[in-house]
């Protein structure tokens, strides 16, 4: 452990530190997935840059030599087990084992190399403004600039790739990967999805946009052959009657009402290893509380009815989730569209046994509470999916 950090600060000593990396996290649930470090010139001083990796954001921090030493030992063992130090000669690696024990390893570089001193002010996209498709899509110049009144929706469709490729990095997923998209719209989600998994999974990616509205599936089906995207189309229909061939990844986002519960449905009678859902409104639920004339101290109030209706619909999908054998994850999601919706419902296939009559009394109990007679995803749970269940 030592060696490795008299390396580290001999580097600084001698400038040669290229960048450094530090990986695995001690606590596999850990927000803060990894660190890149490198140097950088900041008002003619020489700094390092931290990149702090979120599983759903980016911070950046920037220390000078002697914080940079006291930040790593901080860091190192305590919080990361995996470091890796790239200087101008040699490339070292740090691996400390689950019982403590570090291990060092050295490799010579052979090629040139040289130090990149530049402060990174704007993200590096996940997503090329350059690509053919987004002008197509009426996001960028020909060039490949964003339009100045796209910005923040280019911004909002990165976000949201970080955000799936997280969840999707945890599932169990085979070497093809078939996704539908449901409720696809305008494209610009599902365009993004498959340009970042095309070019960073090592799978093939089989991608369908289901969307009913005619005009955009012929527009965007035209996009798709002008590009010659591979593996890649759209199709017309409904979430609720859409029959896909094979399904491992479904996403439906702000599908309105109980279409989010139609696609939650879809992916459970396709036995999808992922379901990821951001849910729309909820009048289905608020509906059902109101008939039954029950009330306390948070519905009597209208503004709290409508929370109380969104808390209970989502929560009950989750549970419904549990009880169809998914890991079920509930997380806050970015806006899209401006919308104030940014709940975010992941279910995640287990083969983990599932004690489904606890499952079934808690949401059972919590619709009784409330005097909801029917929530519309478990009253169709074993209509629609009988077959599955048994």
């Amino acid at each position: 452990m030592e060696k490795f950090f008299e390396k580290l600060e001999n580097s600084l000593k001698d400038n040669s530190i290229i960048k450094m990396t530090l990986s695995k996290p001690v606590s596999k649930n850990d927000e803060l997935r990894n660190i890149y470090v490198k140097p950088i010139l900041l008002k003619n001083n020489k700094m390092y840059q931290f990149t702090y990796r979120y599983e759903r954001r980016d911070e950046t921090k920037n220390f000078d030599a002697v914080q940079m030493m006291e930040q790593v030992r901080i860091l190192v063992p305590d919080k990361f087990q995996n470091v890796s130090l790239f200087t101008l000669s040699e490339d070292v690696t740090l691996l400390v084992s689950k019982k403590g024990k570090p291990t060092m390893m050295r490799k010579k570089v052979q090629e040139s190399r040289e130090q990149d001193l530049s402060h990174d002010h704007e993200k590096q996209r996940l997503i090329d403004p350059t690509k053919p498709w987004w002008f197509l899509l009426g996001l960028t110049t020909r060039e490949g600039k964003v339009l100045a009144d796209m910005q923040h929706k280019f911004k909002q469709i990165c976000k949201y790739v970080e955000i799936v490729d997280g969840v999707m990095r945890q599932a169990k997923l085979g070497d093809e990967i078939h996704i539908a998209d449901m409720g696809a719209g305008k494209g610009y989600l599902t365009f993004a999805l498959y340009e970042y998994l095309t070019s960073h999974y090592d799978k093939r990616i089989v991608m369908e946009g289901v969307e009913i509205r005619k005009d955009l599936v012929e527009k965007i089906n035209d996009i798709i052959q002008k590009c010659q995207l591979n593996n890649f189309k759209f199709v017309e229909n409904s979430i609720e009657n859409y029959q896909p061939l094979k399904l491992d990844v479904l996403i439906a986002l702000h599908a309105c009402d109980t279409a989010t519960d139609d696609a939650i449905l879809k992916g459970i009678r396709n036995n999808a290893n992922l379901i990821i859902c951001a849910p729309c409104c909820h009048k289905q639920i608020r509906r059902e509380m109101e008939k039954s004339g029950k009330t306390d101290a948070i519905i009597k109030h209208g503004i709290f009815l409508e929370r109380q209706a969104v808390m209970i619909t989502d929560a009950v999908r989750a549970l419904v989730l549990d009880y169809c054998g998914y890991k079920t994850q509930v997380m806050e999601f970015i806006e899209i569209d401006n919308t104030p919706k940014n709940v975010l419902l992941v279910g995640r296939k287990s083969d983990k046994p599932v004690d489904k009559e606890t499952v079934a009394k808690q949401i059972n109990d919590l619709l009784e509470k409330y005097g909801i007679e029917e929530h519309y995803l478990w009253k169709n749970l074993w209509k629609k999916l009988s077959n599955v269940l048994k």
